[in-house]
């Protein structure tokens, strides 16, 4: 049987089988959490449909929201412009710890955030999603939309403290950022082991009758050169806890850094913040580019110097603009 054979029967049974893509009931070596974390458990779908207290028309609000976030690309050609959904990187339908949960952003925010040097707010945090992650434009701020986007956010975190910042699982930072000596053919290897079958040999991801099934992981599909899992350390912490599907946790942590910075040595979508010199905007964005490849040369070619924004007729949407109270 071919690769092609091969990966085309594996999509076709997970796309049978729903029980293929559902959270772990064993997790594999995945971190524990330390002593004083706050860990939340969010509410599952089964839990709002059952409570009472939720106004009905609330309800409603909350599941268009999760159908936001489960079937992004609904939106395609609106707010989505790659073959990403919200859910392929918050993983769990955005409960699971250690996959980037989402509701600590309805806890935390509004809290200044270094990527954009300002204040952000909720609305705000999930614009930059779709911004970067979906290489898109975002529902706008008090829209229809954006209030269903919102009200899921704030359901999953229900019964969670605000404010409170030491929280078990959040995020993809697990194995920090200082990355150990990294090597392209090492990465590649690791790759060809354990991601090909599902995400392609050249990174293309998946599709089953028309409907992504396993997303890219570079190209014109994949996340721009903005998005957060460009940087190797959110790659590395994301892969270890949540790749090989339904094995998290193992791949030896220098395995995980190794792919990630494979993975992201290829190119991608132009940065939406580019300033039509690449070099000029990695340095003008160092703080976040410093853990990138952005700007620069791998196996001879300087990653992010063109101006390609993928299927996107633009590159920068509106809502990415500074704010201060100056």
């Amino acid at each position: 049987m071919t690769l092609k054979q091969t990966l085309s029967l594996l999509a076709g049974l997970i796309v049978a089988s729903p029980i293929a893509l559902a959270e772990p009931e064993v997790p594999v070596n995945l971190p524990k959490f330390k002593e004083g974390q706050y860990v939340h458990h969010a509410p599952t779908v089964e839990d709002l449909k059952n409570d009472d207290s939720i106004n009905p028309e609330l309800k409603k609000v909350i599941l268009k929201g999760r159908d936001m976030f489960m079937n992004t690309q609904q939106f395609r050609g609106k707010y989505v412009f790659n073959d990403l959904n919200c859910k392929s990187c918050h993983l769990g339908e955005g409960r699971m710890n250690w996959s980037a949960p989402i509701w600590p952003a309805a806890t935390t925010l509004p809290d200044y955030r270094g990527k954009n040097h300002h204040v952000n707010s909720l609305e705000e945090r999930i614009a930059g999603c779709f911004s970067f992650s979906m290489n898109g434009k975002p529902p706008a701020y008090g829209s229809d939309d954006m209030l269903a986007m919102v009200a899921y956010h704030q359901w999953l975190a229900k019964g969670a403290p605000v404010y409170e910042k030491n929280i078990g699982g959040r995020g993809f930072s697990h194995l920090g950022k200082e990355a150990p000596e990294l090597d392209f053919a090492r990465g590649k290897a690791v790759y060809q082991e354990n991601c090909a079958i599902c995400h392609g040999e050249n990174g293309q991801g998946q599709r089953k009758n028309g409907e992504v099934v396993f997303p890219p992981l570079w190209g014109d599909g994949s996340y721009n050169w903005g998005a957060g899992m460009t940087r190797v350390f959110t790659a590395a912490s994301f892969i270890k806890n949540n790749m090989p599907l339904g094995k998290p946790g193992s791949l030896s942590d220098d395995d995980a850094w190794q792919v990630a910075n494979f993975i992201n040595s290829h190119e991608r979508p132009q940065d939406p913040r580019y300033t039509g010199d690449v070099k000029e905007t990695r340095e003008k964005y160092m703080n976040f580019h410093k853990f990138t490849n952005y700007g620069t040369v791998v196996n001879g070619t300087l990653l992010g110097d063109h101006d390609n924004t993928g299927t996107k007729p633009f590159l920068k949407p509106d809502v990415l603009r500074p704010r201060t109270f100056e």
